[in-house]
């Protein structure tokens, strides 16, 4: 079942190389189609991913199954990607399969390349899917109260309930003094709604201003 396809140690026939490379196309496909799933990618990188086992399996190839040379290229021609950009995890490890199963394709393992595409694809989508690792999404939150409400406290509970932590990073006041802008650094509970927890701070603010906004990070970098 895992024997190569190649049938000769001197060479790789033109039929073998044809075979190979057809196959090396649609487990990129496979693999550009598990990293878009549920998740934020680029056209570049769909497409770096659907050729890049055709590459390397070429440059194996043409290196007469010289796996030392061949994976220093690989190597250098890998990070590449992550030269100007930094890449998170979910790409490298994209990246890392796509390489592994275009080496087994260029040794024409053709078996191998299936069986470990088909692992990590399902661990992925699996994991993905029952959202394991996943956390709330990290918000900024800034309220508007007046000068005469004591803030120290003042939506505690509301935090506790809607919130995994919650941190006070500012308090500034404006309109000549008249009123407290609150900053604060929180993590939303899972399946918590937003709307929930912006009306139950607006009962305690007096309906004043207040802004829940996207907290700008990089992502899951490496």
């Amino acid at each position: 079942m895992f024997e190569s396809i190649i049938s000769s140690a001197a060479g790789v026939t033109a039929s073998e190389f044809l075979i190979c490379s057809a196959i090396s196309l649609v487990f990129g496909a496979i693999i550009a189609l598990a990293h878009s799933y549920k998740n934020r990618y680029s056209k570049s990188m769909l497409l770096t991913l659907v050729v890049l086992p055709i590459v390397i399996q070429t440059i194996l190839m043409l290196v007469n199954g010289n796996i030392g040379a061949g994976i220093a290229v690989l190597g250098a021609f890998s990070l590449i990607r992550f030269r100007s950009q930094p890449g998170n995890s979910r790409e490298i490890s994209s990246i890392f399969l796509a390489t592994a199963v275009g080496t087994a394709m260029a040794l024409g393992f053709v078996a191998v390349a299936a069986v470990l595409l088909a692992a990590v694809v399902i661990v992925t989508v699996v994991m993905v899917k029952l959202g394991i690792g996943e956390k709330g999404a990290d918000k900024h939150l800034r309220i508007t109260i007046p000068e005469n409400l004591d803030y120290e406290g003042l939506f505690d509970d509301i935090f506790d309930a809607f919130t995994e932590k919650c941190e006070m990073t500012k308090v500034k006041t404006v309109n000549m003094g008249s009123l407290y802008e609150l900053d604060y650094d929180l993590t939303m509970k899972k399946d918590v709604k937003e709307k929930e927890f912006l009306d139950a701070l607006r009962c305690r603010n007096g309906n004043l201003n207040i802004i829940l906004s996207k907290v700008m990070t990089v992502r899951d970098e490496l």
